[in-house]
């Protein structure tokens, strides 16, 4: 099936590695393209953010797609690359991040806001809580869609006190359908990270509605590492207002050593 990727080339000299990008659920490469491959372009850095099977403009039908098939969406775009990636994924992408370090390894991988260690039962759990008709919706269609089909409600899970209420309603209305499989998967097959041997940076946001601090810092410490925690944050840190504070402690984690020393003089 083919698959869309977005490419940002560098718009200063080059720096490396690659940065592969990987949306969540209801989301496409196009919560990257509004603020963060254009920021690491004019950093040096090359950007790929890819389309996941069954969305965007890749195709797939979201009805069969499982967990696997996404982390083999980042594995066929990862093997065109002349250089192992830095593979960035939020939410769903970041439990496809960290099942794709296990399996293949990168020069490293960010998660935020990612699926905790511990899996999506304690986000499913508060969504039964404050949203229990649109999950009776999720389970008697098998989509998980309905979970942010109203623009006030993903708007009260994705984003935080800042966003100001006309762009989350306009980002709101661009979420998509996601599959029911890969959310059980979610729930159920569960990422191994004795397996990772790649630097990892754990990233998260103090107003996240869908995974809790807790669980991030339980993540960060499942990798041997701390969490970085972003004040007045929502879950979408890459398309909230503050987005460039994730940015950049991104970019200073790569060139701080834990993957590469970039010499900028």
């Amino acid at each position: 099936m083919a698959l869309d990727v977005f490419v940002a080339e560098p718009t200063t000299r080059p720096v490396g590695p690659p940065l592969l990008f990987v949306h969540g659920a209801w989301h496409g490469s196009w919560c990257w393209t509004e603020n963060f491959t254009g920021f690491f372009s004019d950093q040096g850095y090359t950007s790929y953010a890819v389309d996941l099977s069954g969305h965007g403009n890749s195709e797939g039908n979201l009805a069969r797609t499982l967990l696997s098939r996404y982390v083999s969406d980042v594995r066929r775009v990862a093997l065109a690359l002349d250089d192992e990636p830095v593979i960035i994924g939020h939410s769903m992408g970041g439990l496809v991040t960290q099942k794709y370090l296990a399996r293949y390894g990168a020069a490293a991988g960010v998660l935020m806001a990612s699926v905790p260690t511990r899996g999506a039962i304690g986000a499913t759990l508060r969504i039964v809580r404050n949203h229990p008709m649109a999950f009776v919706r999720v389970n008697a269609t098998f989509n998980l869609g309905p979970i942010v089909d109203d623009p006030a409600r993903a708007t009260d899970l994705l984003f935080g006190p800042d966003m100001a209420p006309k762009t989350a309603t306009m980002f709101a209305r661009r979420l998509q359908d996601e599959s029911y499989l890969a959310y059980l998967e979610m729930i159920f097959d569960l990422p191994r990270p004795s397996l990772v041997h790649d630097p990892v940076l754990v990233l998260g946001a103090a107003e996240d509605q869908i995974f809790s601090v807790p669980e991030v810092a339980a993540t960060a410490r499942a990798y041997g590492s701390g969490a970085t925690i972003f004040p007045r944050m929502g879950h979408d840190m890459m398309l909230e207002p503050g987005w460039r504070g994730p940015a950049q402690k991104i970019l200073d984690w790569i060139e701080s050593g834990y993957v590469l020393r970039v010499d900028r003089q």
